[in-house]
């Protein structure tokens, strides 16, 4: 006979009623719920969700970049499409560089440049494509604003690496 403690006894029988519950509570799979009052997933379980997916995008977008990354890396940063990247990145004065932006997602986005010529307006497609452009800081300071297009969903991250 195994001998058992009341406590590792007491923690297996909640754990065996626990899946006992989920199993007889499960949706079937044929498109019926089976238990009519059950509930949609609380507010904590969507953002949860929403949390994990938006992680995964992120280190898929990272991991692209990381794959074409040259020269050192002077700055880097991931956000959602829905709030854009809008940053004054810390360059010199006639020196050039290498911006690499990747949108993993749904839709695409729209890169600009303050002043205008220190490079050229491009779209970044939410396609895991890795858009590259040289970037030369003529006046300080330069502002790089990255904007999705309505309707556009996902993470974007870049880079920008001193060649």
């Amino acid at each position: 006979m195994i001998n058992v403690s009341p406590r590792a006894w007491f923690a297996g029988a909640v754990a065996a009623s626990a899946l006992l519950l989920t199993s007889c509570t499960s949706d079937s799979g044929d498109g019926e719920a089976t238990d009519p009052q059950s509930s949609p997933p609380s507010v904590s379980e969507s953002q949860d969700a929403a949390r994990a997916q938006e992680k995964k995008l992120t280190d898929q977008a990272q991991a692209a970049l990381a794959a074409v990354q040259v020269g050192k890396l002077l700055e880097a940063g991931a956000e959602r499409v829905t709030d854009g990247i809008h940053t004054e990145p810390t360059l010199s004065q006639g020196k050039t560089y290498k911006l690499n932006l990747v949108c993993v997602g749904r839709g695409s986005a729209h890169v600009t440049f303050t002043p205008a010529d220190t490079g050229s307006k491009v779209e970044v497609p939410c396609d895991q494509s890795v858009v590259q452009q040289r970037i030369t800081a003529h006046k300080l300071p330069v502002r790089i604003d990255v904007e999705g297009v309505k309707g556009s969903t996902g993470v974007i991250a870049w880079e920008i690496d001193r060649i």
